[in-house]
C-alpha cells in the first residue's frame, strides 16, 4: 500500500531537514490511509464500533535526510498479524532511495465498555490485511 507526500515548511527544523517526529506522523497517517484502503476507515470504526488500534510500540530508523518540498512514498505492509494485534512497516522513499524504514506495533481494541479492552481482530479483515502483507516479510502468530 502506497501514501504520498510532499514535504511542508513546518515538517523541518532550522536546518532545513525535517524533524524526526513527523516521521511517527506520518506512519500513524499512512496506517489510516492503509485500513481506508481495505474499506475500513478508522473514523467510522470508532464512530459506529467503539474500535481503535492504540500503538504499544513505535520505531522508525533513518537513512537519509528529506527536505522542504522533497516528495515522498510511503509504502506499507502488515508483517506481523497476530490474533489481538498486528505490526505494520513503513519505508519511506525519495524516488528510489530508502531514507527512512519504521514500523508500529497496533493492538485492535474495543472502547465499548469502561476501560479499553483488547479484541480479536475480525476474520474478514485479517484476510485482507494478509494479502496486503505480501509484499514484505510476513509472520502469523498468536
Amino acid at each position: 500500500m502506497e501514501y504520498h507526500l510532499q514535504v511542508r515548511w513546518g515538517d523541518t527544523d532550522a536546518a532545513g531537514i525535517v524533524f524526526y517526529p513527523n516521521f511517527y506522523k506520518w506512519m500513524d497517517e499512512a496506517s489510516h490511509h492503509f485500513f481506508a484502503s481495505l474499506g475500513r476507515s478508522t473514523w467510522k470504526l470508532f464512530q459506529e464500533e467503539r474500535i481503535g488500534m492504540p500503538i504499544v510500540e513505535a520505531k522508525c530508523e533513518f537513512h537519509a535526510p528529506l527536505f522542504f518540498e522533497d516528495q515522498v512514498c510511503v509504502k506499507s505492509a502488515v508483517a506481523e498479524l497476530r490474533e489481538k494485534s498486528f505490526r505494520i512497516h513503513h519505508q519511506f522513499f525519495r524516488g528510489d532511495q530508502l531514507v527512512a524504514e519504521g514500523y508500529e506495533v497496533r493492538v485492535w481494541t474495543t472502547f465499548a465498555g469502561d476501560r479499553p479492552k483488547a479484541v480479536p481482530i475480525p476474520a474478514e479483515l485479517r484476510e485482507k490485511m494478509k494479502r496486503e502483507g505480501a509484499m514484505i516479510r510476513y509472520k502469523e502468530g498468536s
